[in-house]
């Protein structure tokens, strides 16, 4: 339960609504509770119309019990006349009255908890999208996206069955409870000890049954998060599922994790089955017996004890029976909620490793770039990534990055962003430490693109000007020529407002790429990054955008991460990492003078271009 404490600041943000609601209650219950009262009275009346001495309980006793009634019931009751009839007449239009005021204030109370509820579920979910983009990319490479989204949509759903029908049932409860007992007291202290003498019964079930409850739910919540990441993988990649044939293998998967899902929630289902009837049977078992205690009283004369009185005491019963059986769905809830928000505090109380100082700076970026004795290894894998590398770029140049598949090409650019931190070493810009660098300023001035293209469920271009709000349609189809993309745009049928569909489903490798370059270059910044960008491109396409690029890039200093030699490109320096370090560095003549690793890359390239009929 101490993992609900993190909605207080929700219960105080909406104490109007709250305080409200639980005045709404208290006065819903208060008219509901009189109701026995006149029932009582009515029932006594009826009786004494009949007989003038019924079971040998007088009318001055029968008097003096109505004293124990509510201070409005009696104000009410004196108004009737002295006819019977006329009494039970006014008593039913009394009790319709009280019905409808009753039934008001249940409204009222419902348009504040429940109201109340949505504001949270809305408040939350945004806090806990905006704390996710917070987190760093580590988080992301060890967290599915699954589980992800099932903690912002099931989770928060259960918490708002907290927050809203719980916490309304249970205010409920203790104001149902509270009026019944107090009126139950006054009237017959005997009565309600026989009346509520199931309760510790039912409190000893309540507290088994909920522990139980709470670790079906907890393993349900589980199996839910595998669900729904087993679902969200198979539809991202059903391509490679169908090229590979195995739709069987994969529904007999998904299956699986569902079987075990229905397993478990028939378990928590049949728990429940038993606990709620065995309620029932509790409170059934306490009406019959005040029944006959009651009944026994009147036919025996004992002093105070009259039909009337039995009827009031059934009707606080059966009052009391949604409340006391509601409590354990109404606990039921709260343990899954406990459940849900114990999973979302997990990640909430996830401080991101990458993230910005007490005081950051926000410097105007010139396009210094320094790394210093940089040694950076992935946590999570232990890969040792980049190795005491150093380089340093100046104002206005452009750097190539080459080398093989997993030699740290992409790392470097990691590290650049700030994505992560390297464990030695200094990464920094114009001399400031990137550490210092606001991560929103920092990031808004440099243009980057990554190696695994990611496009929007969105048209063409709002992808491009994705990040740029202001950037016109001009400036969106300059980026877009530039990235040699506008012609095959300007065929769809739509042009730019065509939908990409899903990561860009609807468009082939190379466009999405040059789609996510004119994203880049349509912000024009002073530092730009390309990591292996244009590796779906063919080798005509690609010359065309270097050539694009070369304009592009005149006065701006640009770090190209590639796996390709451009001999057409004119770079002031080429750097050629293996395993994490620098081998070689130069310029492209210096480099195949060389006649080390960069000349052999040459060479090699060369040949496939040769033998390649698109070259």
């Amino acid at each position: 339960m101490k993992h609900l404490s993190s909605l207080n600041k929700y219960f105080w943000k909406y104490r109007w609504h709250f305080m409200l609601g639980f005045v709404f209650i208290v006065l819903t219950n208060y008219f509901r509770i009189l109701s026995p009262q006149l029932t009582g009275y009515v029932v006594n009346t009826v009786v004494h119309s009949i007989s003038a001495s019924p079971a040998g309980t007088s009318q001055a006793e029968i008097r003096k019990g109505e004293k124990n009634y509510d201070y409005l019931v009696q104000q009410i009751i004196a108004g009737f006349e002295e006819k019977p009839e006329n009494k039970i007449l006014y008593a039913g239009l009394t009790l319709l009255i009280l019905a409808i005021i009753s039934g008001f204030f249940m409204f009222l109370m419902r348009q504040t908890i429940i109201v109340m509820s949505r504001h949270i579920e809305y408040d939350q979910k945004n806090e806990i999208f905006n704390h996710y983009q917070q987190l760093d990319s580590g988080f992301y490479k060890t967290h599915s996206t699954g589980d992800l989204m099932n903690r912002i949509s099931e989770d928060v759903s259960r918490v708002r069955m907290y927050t809203g029908p719980a916490l309304m049932y249970f205010i409920n409860l203790a104001a149902v409870i509270g009026f019944s007992i107090f009126f139950m007291l006054k009237a017959s202290p005997k009565l309600t000890l026989v009346a509520l003498s199931p309760l510790p019964v039912l409190a000893i079930a309540i507290y088994f049954v909920n522990t139980i409850i709470n670790k079906k739910s907890e393993r349900i919540q589980s199996l839910l998060s595998n669900l729904t990441t087993n679902a969200q993988e198979s539809y991202s990649g059903i391509r490679v599922i169908k090229s590979f044939v195995q739709e069987k293998a994969m529904l007999g998967f998904f299956k699986q994790n569902s079987e075990a899902y229905r397993d478990n929630a028939l378990s928590l289902a049949r728990t429940e089955a038993i606990y709620f009837p065995s309620m029932a049977l509790l409170i059934g078992l306490s009406t019959l017996i005040t029944i006959m205690v009651g009944a026994l009283d009147v036919v025996r004369g004992v002093p105070g004890a009259n039909v009337g009185q039995i009827a009031e005491f059934v009707m606080y019963i059966q009052m009391l029976t949604f409340p006391v059986s509601a409590i354990g769905w109404t606990a039921s809830m709260t343990q899954r909620a406990a459940t849900s928000q114990r999973r979302i505090n997990e990640f909430l109380l996830t401080e991101p490793a990458i993230k910005n100082e007490p005081s950051p700076e926000k410097p105007e970026l010139q396009g210094n770039i320094s790394l210093t004795n940089v040694h950076f290894t992935y946590p999570h894998t232990g890969i040792q990534a980049l190795k005491d590398f150093s380089l340093q770029v100046r104002k206005g140049e452009k750097v190539a990055v080459v080398g093989r598949t997993g030699s740290g090409k992409s790392t470097l650019a990691q590290l650049l962003l700030h994505m992560y931190e390297p464990q030695q070493g200094l990464v920094s810009f114009d001399g400031i430490p990137v550490n210092r660098i606001d991560l929103q300023s920092l990031r808004n001035q440099i243009s980057y693109v990554p190696q695994d293209v990611f496009l929007f469920s969105e048209t063409i271009s709002n992808n491009i000007r994705f990040g740029m709000n202001e950037a016109t349609e001009d400036d969106i189809k300059k980026a877009a020529i530039q990235a040699s993309i506008h012609k095959e745009i300007t065929q769809f049928a739509e042009g730019y407002q065509t939908l990409v569909g899903e990561r860009g489903v609807t468009l082939s490798g190379g466009q999405k790429q040059r789609i996510s370059i004119a994203r880049a270059l349509v912000k024009d910044p002073r530092i730009v990054i390309f990591d292996d960008c244009l590796s779906a491109v063919d080798a005509r396409t690609e010359k065309e955008i270097i050539g694009n690029l070369y304009q592009y890039l005149n006065d701006k200093t640009a770090i190209i991460i590639t796996h390709r030699i451009f001999s057409l490109f004119e770079f002031d320096t080429i750097v050629v990492i293996d395993e994490g370090r620098i081998v070689e560095q130069g310029t492209h003549a210096e480099l195949i003078g060389q006649k080390g690793y960069y000349a052999d890359m040459y060479a090699r390239q060369q040949e496939q271009e040769r033998e390649s009929p698109s070259a």
